[in-house]
């Protein structure tokens, strides 16, 4: 139970790589994929449920070895957090910023497209901020995938 196949550092570096690897994986696929949740809370959940497998644990099956995984994944996402609380750009860099996809009761389609937003997403967040397309100033997707509505005044 306790007796570890491979070294302790060993484990170490493989949960930092894969948090890394899917670090970068969930970014590109971008913001609404992600929904409600940011990417590192997302990336997190994924990588505990995972702790103890073997492509996090070298086919290594001991509770020490899924231990180091799960605190090293736990420490990555504090450091991830403190470098996006104290660094503007590092902050933009991880967590994203809004992005303005329409004006004037106007969406503005190469930007819909181009953030994977479908019409339904659209009404949807409409009909969430009580707005009629005319009555809309401006939409942004937001860094967490939240479509946002401001109204005209």
């Amino acid at each position: 139970m306790f007796d570890m196949d491979l070294a302790w550092w060993e484990f170490v570096v493989r949960g930092a790589l894969v948090y890394l690897a899917l670090l970068v994986l969930v970014r590109l696929s971008g913001r609404h994929t992600v929904g409600q949740f940011t990417p590192f809370d997302l990336l997190v959940v994924l990588l505990l449920s995972e702790a103890v497998s073997n492509s996090l644990s070298g086919g290594d099956d001991s509770l020490s070895g899924g231990l180091i995984v799960a605190a090293t994944l736990i420490g990555l996402n504090a450091v991830v957090a403190l470098l996006s609380t104290h660094s503007r750009r590092m902050s933009v860099m991880l967590d994203g910023t809004a992005v303005l996809i329409g004006r004037d009761g106007q969406f503005f389609d190469k930007v819909v497209k181009r953030c994977r937003i479908t019409e339904s997403d659209l009404e949807q967040a409409l009909r969430a901020a009580d707005c009629a397309r005319p009555d809309m100033q401006c939409a942004f997707l937001e860094a967490d995938g939240e479509i946002t509505i401001q109204k005209k005044k």
